[in-house]
């Protein structure tokens, strides 16, 4: 598992190159893309495809050669492997046949992103993409704000695609307030690096008045030591609870914490039969 440059193609490391010059192949999401990398260093080696809508097809191929003793390379088209990128499923299957793997380190856009954020870096949670659909995505939004009304105390990173990153900042501002701290990193160790740091809504605002392009890896810092987020949503529901049913409290409150409907029933049932006793 070989990690590639995110941007700029100096960083790729010594042991990258003398790894990605002596395998068979080099497994990468995109020929094209890799192949301005094996250019920039003079690399020869082979490339095959290896990305999402292949990867579990090609995988037995792929272990029947490694156990014939083949040796791969695997890339991403920028990073590090199986980070939202393929391979997973072919490191799986090559640790359950007993094949050594191994990874060579080197760039990563959460990290550095992280770095360079200025939030809390320990703890951190990387969650991939969100949802490309509005209702979705603030589902995923809702049900981690509803884990750090429960205790869970991290900066939050995800990707975003350029021309969702708007959208998804409003989501954001709906599940987790207006003054969440956030950072947004864009074109990373490129020539146009810029990463923008402040609240959720000053972050908004930027990018409503500067269009953000190129890759995008989205923050927001931790929720507040004094979130009172759990004890507000006992208080609503006690409230409610002494005149509607459980159903009811629980349909009534998810619109005023915004959180799953799941979640706050779940609390709801918990506060009456307590309430029963």
């Amino acid at each position: 598992m070989v990690a590639t440059p995110i941007g700029n193609l100096a960083d790729i490391s010594e042991r990258a190159i003398e790894a990605l010059n002596t395998v068979d192949a080099i497994l990468c999401e995109d020929t094209r893309v890799t192949a301005k990398l094996l250019l920039s260093r003079n690399i020869a080696t082979p490339t095959r495809t290896l990305h999402d809508h292949n990867e579990q097809d090609r995988t037995p191929f792929l272990i029947e050669k490694l156990q014939d003793g083949a040796r791969y390379a695997v890339v991403s088209d920028a990073g590090t492997p199986l980070v939202s990128d393929p391979g997973y499923r072919l490191v799986r299957a090559a640790i359950a046949a007993g094949i050594h793997v191994t990874a060579i380190p080197g760039p990563n856009a959460v990290v550095t992103a992280l770095t360079l954020s200025g939030l809390p870096p320990l703890p951190f949670m990387f969650l991939g993409f969100p949802a490309p659909r509005s209702e979705a995505r603030k589902t995923g939004f809702a049900t981690l704000r509803a884990a750090e009304q429960a205790g869970l105390h991290s900066t939050l990173i995800w990707y975003e695609a350029p021309h969702r990153l708007i959208e998804t900042l409003e989501d954001l501002i709906d599940v987790f307030g207006p003054d969440r701290e956030a950072a947004v990193g864009r074109e990373l160790t490129k020539r146009f690096e810029e990463m923008v740091r402040g609240t959720l809504t000053e972050v908004l605002e930027h990018f409503r008045t500067t269009a953000p392009r190129g890759e995008i890896t989205l923050l927001i810092g931790p929720s507040a030591e004094d979130d009172s987020g759990a004890a507000d949503l006992d208080t609503h529901l006690r409230e409610a609870l002494t005149t509607h049913s459980v159903k009811d409290a629980a349909a009534l409150v998810a619109g005023i914490v915004k959180l799953p409907k799941r979640t706050v029933y779940a609390r709801a049932l918990e506060l009456s039969r307590a309430l029963k006793d």
